[in-house]
């Protein structure tokens, strides 16, 4: 007999029956035929109430490039196949800078792997969604090859699944890297140039503390699988410097050793455009990924558990093509030029360099009142009528002011001149498409209450945060860095400040795409939560 405890096809059923409708008939087998109609109607029956059941499988593939150099730990393509009636999409995660455009990862990688995926398994190419962590990792060269070998196994491995959606908090490893200034401008946090005086700094930005969380179970209570959604830069790196998928690497670590063995733990990148690791430009301490992913980790864990797993799953996956304005900054770049040229004009000579400005410096922070010697000799001289070494004092005082002032000109030129390649960079990519708009893939995904909507650039913070206030549904997250690349896409307000931080200036659009992407999330959540 087949075991009764599994879910077996009509074939099964008929290649064990119908061999007995070829012996003769005897006495002993007089109602053979009704028990074999009465179990095949039970099977189909319960096929029917199970059509529209979730199915689920995962897989992860090693897509390091050991070749590239030492690694400190492994980078991961990892999928999970939902399946629930004739629907079938994949949710993938990639430990990698970006989906094309820059980095390992090139412009025919999401078209590649879509084609392969819809030929080889079925998949329709609008239902893969494929999402970079934008760790600073390096894949190897056949990542394709990879992609489609993870979605192969994890498609390999569907078994029924119940699930349930959460939220976790965290707000400890992060930051927001944009800081606003009491002259109204706004500069960021980054290596690539200097940070302001302090007393020029009056606020800093928002962050997004807010884990979302998807938990899968197999219907025997083992997690198989953990999708969690969260903003911030993994740009932490490692003391050795080696190949790292940094912060998502340890958190993705921690919260597979603690769950069901073979569970997956696939990370979606959310709005972390403006979002860097706490901080980020310490000098004091080895740069090290493992204590905030080690933390995220715990923080997603302890939501996980909290988490109960219903069988009843709504599954529904939807596709758009947004159009929205491309930025000219022909008018901006001219206005940074000319900033630029005064800024240059700031500068002054001084008779000091490094060599001379440091020890006075020193020697003017420790004894504000004698720094040329000690206080007796400034007494005696007192006494005797003389004022040499104050004289003295007041002439390095004032080359210190003037060198001080030339570094932070210095600064500002650095700021200017990194911010001005970028616009420059995209006002000719502009020119060169003859195009003043550009298309974007935006995608929404329902699975059970957990509600999701994509979108393929840098989103910075408020972008995620407007569009979970405005929506109806507590459980609604954004994932960007999704199904291409596009740069930085920070708010309409961000953008008035063109040219004075990255996120401004390595960017694309024009400031209405803001208004246009957010009425579309909005209009994507609420065709997902219809019935």
């Amino acid at each position: 007999m087949l075991p009764a405890n599994q879910s077996y096809p009509i074939s099964a059923y008929l290649n064990r029956f119908g061999r007995l409708f070829l012996r003769p008939f005897d006495a002993k087998r007089p109602c053979l035929f009704a028990v074999l109609v009465c179990c095949l109607s039970l099977h189909l029956v319960a096929e029917a109430l199970s059509a529209d059941q979730l199915l689920a499988g995962a897989a992860k593939v090693d897509v390091t490039d050991y070749d590239h150099g030492p690694v400190n730990d492994p980078l991961y393509v990892k999928a999970i196949v939902f399946k629930s009636g004739d629907q079938t999409a994949v949710i993938m995660s990639v430990d990698a800078v970006a989906i094309g455009e820059i980095g390992r990862i090139n412009n025919e990688y999401l078209p590649t792997v879509r084609k392969r995926l819809q030929t080889e398994l079925g998949i329709a190419p609008e239902h893969v969604l494929v999402n970079a962590s934008h760790c600073h990792g390096v894949v190897r060269a056949d990542i394709a090859d990879q992609t489609v070998e993870a979605v192969r196994k994890a498609m390999g491995s569907l078994v029924a699944v119940r699930v349930g959606t959460g939220v976790g908090e965290e707000s400890r490893i992060m930051e927001n890297r944009r800081l606003k200034l009491k002259s109204g401008k706004e500069v960021d946090v980054r290596h690539a140039y200097p940070l302001p005086p302090d007393d020029e700094v009056a606020e800093v930005g928002l962050t997004d503390p807010e884990i979302g969380v998807l938990r899968i179970d197999r219907e025997d209570g083992q997690t198989l699988g953990v999708i969690y959604n969260f903003a911030c830069h993994p740009i932490q790196g490692v003391p050795s410097g080696a190949n790292t998928a940094d912060i998502i690497g340890y958190s993705s670590k921690v919260i597979e050793e603690n769950l069901s063995e073979g569970t997956v733990a696939l990370f979606l990148q959310g709005c972390g455009g403006d979002i860097n690791p706490v901080f980020y430009k310490d000098v004091d301490h080895p740069r090290s990924a493992e204590p905030l992913g080690n933390m995220l980790g715990l923080s997603t864990l302890r939501a996980v558990r909290k988490i109960e797993c219903k069988k009843e799953a709504p599954f529904k996956v939807l596709n758009e093509t947004l159009t929205l304005p491309r930025g000219d900054r022909t008018d901006r770049i001219a206005q940074l030029e000319a900033e630029q040229r005064r800024t240059l004009q700031k500068l002054q000579g001084t008779s000091l360099n490094l060599k001379t400005f440091m020890p006075l410096m020193v020697k003017h922070n420790l004894a504000e009142e004698f720094p040329a010697y000690y206080s007796h000799r400034y007494l005696y001289d007192e006494k005797q009528g003389r004022d040499d070494l104050k004289k003295l004092d007041a002439e390095n005082r004032r080359n210190l002011e003037a060198y001080l002032k030339n570094i932070h000109t210095m600064e500002e030129l650095t700021r200017l001149q990194t911010n001005l390649a970028l616009l420059k960079k995209h006002q000719a990519s502009l020119v060169a498409s003859g195009k003043r708009t550009i298309d974007v893939e935006v995608m929404g995904i329902r699975i059970g209450d957990f509600v999701l909507t994509t979108f393929p650039g840098e989103l910075t913070v408020t972008i995620g945060l407007n569009i979970k206030k405005k929506s109806s549904h507590e459980m609604t997250f954004l994932a960007g860095y999704t199904n291409g690349y596009i740069y930085y896409a920070p708010t309409a307000d961000q953008l008035l400040n063109l040219g004075g931080a990255q996120e401004d200036s390595d960017c694309i659009l024009a400031p209405e795409w803001q208004e246009l992407f957010e009425a579309k999330a909005a209009s994507l959540i609420k065709a997902l939560l219809e019935t």
